[in-house]
C-alpha cells in the first residue's frame, strides 16, 4: 500500500505551505525536515524522496513513467502555485531543478527508475546547500543565496 496518494500529497504540501509562514525556503523545510530540529540532512532528502517516489509510482513497477511524471509535475506545479507568487522557490531554482525528469533521467531512456532518482540526492542537495554546511535550512534560501 502506498503511503500517500498524489491529492493527499499535494493537500498535506499546501497545509504545511500555510503553517510555515512564508519564510524563504520555509516550506521546504517544512516538507522535509523529518526530525523537527530545523534543517533539512541528506539522510532526510533521501527517505523523502523515496517517500515522494513511491507516491508516485502509481504501478508500483520501481520506475516514473512519462505518465506517472506528468503526474509529478502538477503536483508540484499545484504546489507551488498555492503558495503565491514569490513565496516558493520557482521554477529554476535548485529545488526545482532536483524534481525535474530532465534532471533525474540518468540514462535518458524517458523513464526514471527510483535508483536514477535517489542516485540523484547527493547533488540536488549540494545545490540547495548553498552555505555547504551540509543541512538545508531557510538561511539557504532566498536574497543573496
Amino acid at each position: 500500500m502506498k503511503p500517500f496518494l498524489p491529492a493527499t500529497f499535494a493537500l498535506l504540501l499546501a497545509s504545511a505551505a500555510l503553517a510555515q509562514d512564508m519564510v524563504p525556503g520555509g516550506h521546504f523545510v517544512t516538507n522535509w525536515d523529518l526530525d523537527g530540529d530545523g534543517a533539512v540532512s541528506l539522510t532526510e532528502a533521501t527517505e523523502r524522496r523515496g517517500d515522494i517516489f513511491t507516491t508516485f509510482d502509481a504501478d508500483g513497477d520501481g520506475a516514473l513513467t512519462e505518465a506517472e511524471y506528468v503526474a509529478f509535475d502538477e503536483a508540484r506545479a499545484a504546489d507551488q502555485a498555492g503558495m503565491g507568487k514569490g513565496h516558493g522557490m520557482g521554477h529554476g531554482n535548485p529545488e526545482e531543478m532536483g524534481m525535474m525528469r530532465a534532471f533525474n533521467d540518468a540514462d535518458g531512456d524517458g523513464r526514471v527508475t527510483r535508483e536514477e532518482f535517489l542516485a540523484r540526492v547527493p547533488d540536488w542537495f549540494a545545490k540547495m546547500d548553498r552555505n555547504a554546511d551540509g543541512a538545508v535550512t531557510p538561511q539557504d534560501f532566498g536574497p543573496g543565496n
